[in-house]
């Protein structure tokens, strides 16, 4: 099991002391928010999930949420099915070949919440201090499925 990313990382980092720890969480949240939105996440996740999982699909519960609750804070490859692990592998390391062609998650991330980038690092502040709110993740899921769709086209050139 690879890990794509941990919570823990962003909130014991560079983190502004007067944030609570979720904060660190939220770029997380909402991809794996869409991740569930698109039925991408592992059967063993929904087996044990089923409630979390649909109360996300339901606004009732944030991917944050759901991240901490179900995931003990950490996005890892065990919990997505094939189809949602090689889009991830693919988009979410900026050095891919995917990546290189399209973009990658947190470049996409920065462009829609103008977050800047300072020495080719996302300025903390200013992502950690983004609202983990539904309207925020409206304006973010388009780009996501721009990108999937984009990647699908990707995989099938490359079965040629």
């Amino acid at each position: 099991m690879a890990k794509y990313d941990d919570a823990a990382w962003h909130y014991n980092g560079d983190f502004p002391k007067d944030l609570p720890k979720e904060n660190g969480a939220t770029h997380i949240g909402m991809l794996l928010t869409w991740c569930i939105e698109m039925e991408l996440v592992a059967e063993e996740q929904v087996e044990d999930n089923f409630t979390q999982i649909t109360q996300v699909k339901n606004r009732t519960q944030t991917g944050v949420d759901f991240l901490f609750n179900c995931c003990d804070g950490k996005f890892t490859t065990a919990d997505l099915n094939e189809v949602g692990n090689g889009f991830i592998q693919d988009y979410y390391d900026d050095e891919t070949p995917f990546a290189q062609a399209y973009s990658d998650y947190l470049s996409d991330y920065a462009e829609v919440f103008n977050i800047k980038v300072i020495d080719h690092y996302l300025d903390h502040d200013s992502l950690y201090r983004l609202e983990n709110s539904w309207a925020n993740y409206d304006l973010l899921a388009p780009i996501l499925n721009q990108r999937f769709r984009a990647w699908q086209n990707f995989k099938s050139q490359q079965d040629y």
